[in-house]
């Protein structure tokens, strides 16, 4: 997971170009909104879309009953599986 960097202020500087500046003057004014409204919610839009692409995974109804019958019936462990819990530390009591 990336490392995110925490300010402690509220401010967030960002330097753009006059064009882009001036497209989103224009844009928030269209939207009868202040520069920082309109940049925050439209920031903050694409961010959840951004963590939910990563969160979540969509499966096919053909996947889902998958995964489904394999939660049920789950495969009897294999020699891979039995090394690695024989390697994990055990807890102490």
């Amino acid at each position: 997971m990336p490392r995110v960097a925490v300010d402690d202020n509220k401010r967030l500087n960002l330097r753009v170009t006059t064009v882009a500046k001036s497209k989103l003057v224009r844009a928030a004014a269209l939207r009868h909104t202040n520069m920082t409204d309109f940049v925050t919610q439209t920031a903050l839009r694409e961010a959840e879309a951004v963590i939910a692409a990563s969160e979540v995974v969509t499966l096919s109804e053909r996947d889902s009953l998958c995964v489904l019958n394999l939660l049920e019936y789950p495969p009897a462990p294999n020699a891979k599986l039995r090394a690695a819990i024989a390697a994990m530390p055990q807890p102490v009591a």
